[in-house]
């Protein structure tokens, strides 16, 4: 029955049914499989959501959602596109090459590749044409570049699967006893912001090396460079173009994404609203509506697989997952071909939110034992997810530009495929070169008091002599002076604090007088030890003590093995001869 069951919501699933359901179904098949109450999987999903690990990054999903619906309700697209070509246009491919940078930027606040095609294919895909730009090719770089966007912040992806990683790792790891393995590496949500600026520019400077040689290929005319109109462009479009950069360094300058996020959508409004006037209030409802439909989808869908992850873990799925992947994969880099392979058809068939949330916590715990770095990880994760946008026969990107180009899916996948390819070989190269990933250096966090004492200590190291030969043959250490208690720590530093200067006086002879009369002096003054129950260890005032640790078996009961030299259980001083 149960297998019927799952036959059932995977049919549903591929009937288009939404995935927030098929989630909830398989909760379902989890609450009647394990016979817990449904309560305990859906208890603690708003908990997380709510006070979790991702609470304050979860408010930056409408934010940036909202920004990016803002923008592509006015005219933003048109002045990027401007600007960009007056800077660009004379080179060869140089259009080409500002659809590219003008769809990376679009795509990074609009967060969907749908919204960019959408936006801007219907302004630079006629003016490609009329640059003699092939349509084939032409097609092809609309549809290839509708996501290339998604690794810049603060692009949405991003985001989500910051505060995914965060509900869930942690968790689905500590079920596996892998927590200790977590910790080795801090993931945090805003260093991982910057984590996909890199592979990125990587892959934004492939493509448009290969648009740059189809235009000298090709003779693709080149338009004149005209200054005054690349300073008019620039004065227009600065205000927009220059968010972006505005973000990254508020972020690099110490704002939470949570603070930057709000920021952003003021400073969007003030700049469309009141600057442009491109929307007006009456407007603004419908856009708030529309955004606020996919945040609204995006918390189901999150909430959902909070509630599945949660099966997944009770039932120790993800172990079983590594157990397999343990038995067939030797290598960490085999690892990541087979993850690869994986993705790309995961993401042919999800769109990439609903990916995020049902598939990362299932890959984290192989990714941690393959010790796959998580901001590696996180790229390699999306990069492959906006690879499967464009990727046949499902790909959402060449459906969403057949449809607003009215051209047929088999001449869509024809012209993409170049871009498919070049997008397969950066992937590729973010893969096997774990460099490109860079995000800052992390926050140091600690105890003034403990940082201090390690600070005293390098410098001790460096400063002062590290060992003294007594006279009786034995070597006094400096770290073994942390050893010792009380005035005898204090009095064993001073010793190694003279001695150096001695040493530094006679030129670094280790025989000088001042050196001598300074140990002299320590041995006669130091003040008494003690041993483990708190006895003096010391009979120079004449006091027979009952360890005056000179290694005579005659005073020590306990070295010699005879009780009746050994007071120390009955109380008693022991007897001597």
């Amino acid at each position: 029955m149960t297998w019927i069951l799952i036959i059932l919501l995977l049919l549903l699933l591929a009937a288009g049914a939404p995935i927030f359901s098929v989630m909830l179904g398989f909760a379902l098949l989890g609450v009647m499989a394990t016979g817990r109450g449904f309560a305990d999987f859906a208890a603690g999903a708003p908990l997380d959501v709510a006070f979790g690990n991702g609470s304050l990054a979860l408010a930056t999903i409408p934010l940036f959602i909202f920004c990016g619906y803002v923008m592509a309700e006015s005219k933003t697209a048109d002045r990027m596109v401007r600007f960009a070509n007056a800077l660009l246009g004379w080179v060869p491919g140089g259009l080409a090459v500002v659809t590219i940078f003008a769809c990376a930027i679009f795509t990074t606040f609009s967060g969907a590749s749908g919204v960019t095609i959408v936006a801007l294919g219907g302004l630079v895909m006629p003016a490609l044409l009329k640059e003699q730009y092939p349509e084939r090719f032409s097609l092809g770089l609309v549809a290839g570049t509708g996501s290339v966007g998604l690794l810049f912040p603060p692009a949405l992806p991003l985001v989500v699967y910051g505060i995914v990683w965060g509900m869930n790792a942690q968790g689905v790891l500590a079920a596996q006893g892998h927590g200790e393995s977590l910790t080795l590496i801090k993931f945090t949500l805003d260093r991982f912001l910057f984590a996909g600026i890199v592979p990125g520019l990587v892959l934004i400077g492939m493509l448009s090396l290969f648009a740059v040689t189809i235009a000298i290929f090709r003779r693709v005319p080149r338009q004149k460079f005209v200054f005054s109109e690349l300073l008019r462009a620039l004065i227009v479009g600065l205000p927009e173009m220059a968010l972006p950069f505005l973000i990254i360094f508020a972020l690099v300058t110490g704002y939470q994404i949570s603070e930057v996020a709000a920021l952003t959508a003021v400073y969007v409004l003030i700049i469309e609203m009141v600057v442009f006037r491109d929307i007006k209030v009456a407007a603004l409802w419908k856009v708030c509506r529309e955004s606020m439909s996919l945040v609204g989808a995006i918390f189901i869908i999150i909430f959902a697989s909070a509630i599945l992850t949660d099966y997944f873990t009770y039932e120790q799925v993800p172990n079983k997952i590594l157990g397999w992947i343990g038995g067939h994969i030797d290598s960490k880099w085999t690892f990541l071909l087979a993850l690869n392979l994986v993705l790309l058809v995961v993401g042919m068939l999800m769109d990439i939110f609903s990916a995020i949330v049902v598939v990362v916590p299932l890959i984290v715990p192989a990714a941690i034992r393959y010790g796959v770095d998580p901001y590696h990880l996180g790229i390699i994760f999306l990069l492959n997810l906006e690879i499967g946008y464009l990727t046949p026969p499902v790909g959402l990107n060449l459906f969403i530009t057949g449809f607003k180009f009215k051209k047929p899916i088999v001449e869509v996948v024809k012209a993409s495929t170049p871009f498919l390819l070049i997008m397969m070989v950066a992937l590729v190269l973010v893969t096997y070169v774990p460099a490109l990933t860079v995000v800052p250096e992390a926050e140091r966090t600690g105890r003034v008091a403990t940082i201090l004492t390690r600070v005293d200590q390098a410098r001790e190291r460096m400063d002062k002599v590290q060992e003294i030969s007594l006279p009786d043959g034995t070597t006094l250490r400096l770290d073994g002076c942390a050893k010792l208690e009380g005035l005898r720590q204090g009095e064993c530093r001073a010793l190694f604090s003279t001695v150096t200067e001695c040493r530094k006086a006679a030129g670094g002879a280790a025989d000088s007088a001042c050196e001598s009369d300074a140990i002299k002096a320590y041995l006669e003054t130091s003040a008494p030890a003690e041993d483990d129950f708190g006895f003096t260890l010391d009979d120079d005032g004449g006091d027979l003590s009952l360890d005056d640790d000179s290694g005579d078996p005659t005073l020590d009961g306990q070295g010699a093995g005879d009780p009746t030299l050994d007071g120390d259980s009955a109380g008693d001083l022991p007897s001597t001869p």
